[in-house]
């Protein structure tokens, strides 16, 4: 990295500045650690953000995907775990059930998980009668835009912990968390296989990236968590 001041370069600026002051790729260039033959760690943490789209896309690709001239499996292998790593610590783990009192507490709890998976994964949240979180669990993984899901799977999983209510979510990998026709008849046969179960269903909560779309919120049940 010769062609940056030394006072300019990621790690030194990390310690003069802190690691707030840094952008994504200097953050990046020092997980990669050094550069290759050809370009420094910054050019590779470019060229890694180039084939990701951006920080958040690192996130949805494999180890292999991450691979570009100058990054090999090793280093690909480096990314990956860096970013698992900052997920994990948004993902509580405290012994103690965590209680969820609104749909926005929740999909803040959700979306570090599964807000960024590549294909759409549908799972449910679990609660006590206090509605305390028992368990999370994805019961359907599919495609790109969607993941067939039968109610049998769902109550099967919540009545084996003896759960008392659900959470219905799952992920939108095209970023968009509008819910679609599909969505709405699925959220609508939970309901009423709840209804016959003596399982309430609390809310159906839509991921991806960042945002989310609860149908609670949006008026289109009247249950809340919590």
């Amino acid at each position: 990295m010769k062609e940056v001041a030394k006072h300019d370069r990621p790690r030194e600026k990390l310690q003069r500045l802190g690691v707030a002051a840094l952008g994504d790729n200097e953050l990046v260039a020092i997980v990669l650690g050094s550069g290759s033959r050809n370009c420094d760690s910054l050019e590779l943490a470019n060229r890694l953000l180039g084939r990701a789209g951006g920080l958040y896309g690192l996130a949805r690709l494999a180890p292999h995907e991450l691979c570009v001239p100058g990054v090999g499996d090793a280093r690909a292998a480096q990314i990956v775990a860096a970013v698992e790593l900052g997920r994990r610590t948004l993902v509580r783990t405290a012994l103690e059930r965590p209680r969820y009192h609104t749909p926005k507490q929740l999909a803040c709890y959700l979306l570090p998980q599964y807000g960024t998976a590549s294909v759409e994964q549908f799972g449910i949240v679990m609660l006590d009668t206090k509605h305390r979180v028992i368990r999370v669990k994805v019961v359907a993984v599919g495609s790109l835009d969607s993941a067939v899901v039968h109610p049998r799977e769902v109550f099967r999983e919540a009545a084996a912990v003896s759960a008392a209510a659900i959470v219905l979510f799952h992920n939108h990998p095209s970023g968009d968390p509008t819910p679609s026709g599909e969505d709405l008849l699925l959220t609508r046969r939970m309901l009423h296989a709840g209804d016959i179960m003596g399982i309430d269903v609390l809310d159906h909560l839509i991921l991806a990236d960042q945002r989310y779309y609860s149908l609670v919120e949006a008026g289109e049940l009247a249950a809340r968590v919590g």
